[in-house]
């Protein structure tokens, strides 16, 4: 049930320019995203980023473009679900083939985008985290709504905290030396 960072892989969905003004807590949202891509990127944790039609709504927002390892992929989709979209179900079957069967999921709309692709994932047999802190919605109630059916489904919901510091395991490391300023 603990989070291996050896088998895991980060999503980021649709932290986008458009949709971000109007996202409750967006700001708490995108700090702790910042969070797990350091995380990702200091423990070499593959990262994939979706980008919700983004003629539309615009690129990925700015921090977090920043914050990506220089390895993370970005992919465009029309899919509510990203399991739907076959260029990311090809990068995902390909990562849970080489052993990373743990996804760990944040990012908007965490009542649909979020939730579609979290349920989708799961049903390909892939072992899902949607990490609490670090998704959000327009509103706070689609965010309490998609709890609940996460974790009926059979979904983790998770803090940022919980998985960087499952995913270091033990603090005395350089990895934690490196990575608990990010928590203070």
């Amino acid at each position: 049930m603990l989070l291996d960072a050896k088998r895991s892989h980060l999503l980021v969905v649709d932290l986008q320019a458009r949709l971000m003004p109007a996202i409750h807590e967006g700001e708490n949202v995108l700090r702790n995203v910042r969070i797990l891509l350091e995380a990702a990127k200091r423990l070499k944790i593959p990262v994939s980023v979706t980008e919700q039609y983004p003629k539309g709504l615009g690129p990925t927002v700015a921090p977090v473009q920043e914050a990506l390892p220089p390895e993370a992929v970005t992919l465009a989709k029309t899919t509510f679900s990203a399991a739907r979209e076959p260029a990311i179900a090809e990068r995902m079957a390909a990562l849970r083939g080489s052993g990373l069967n743990q996804l760990v999921i944040c990012g908007t709309e965490a009542h649909i985008c979020v939730l579609q692709s979290a349920l989708e994932f799961r049903s390909t047999g892939l072992e899902v985290f949607v990490v609490a802190d670090a998704v959000s919605s327009r509103s706070n109630h689609s965010v309490a709504a998609a709890c609940a059916r996460l974790l009926h489904a059979g979904c983790h919901w998770v803090t940022t905290e919980m998985v960087a510091f499952e995913w270091m395991g033990e603090a005395a490391t350089d990895d934690f030396r490196a990575l608990a300023p990010l928590f203070r």
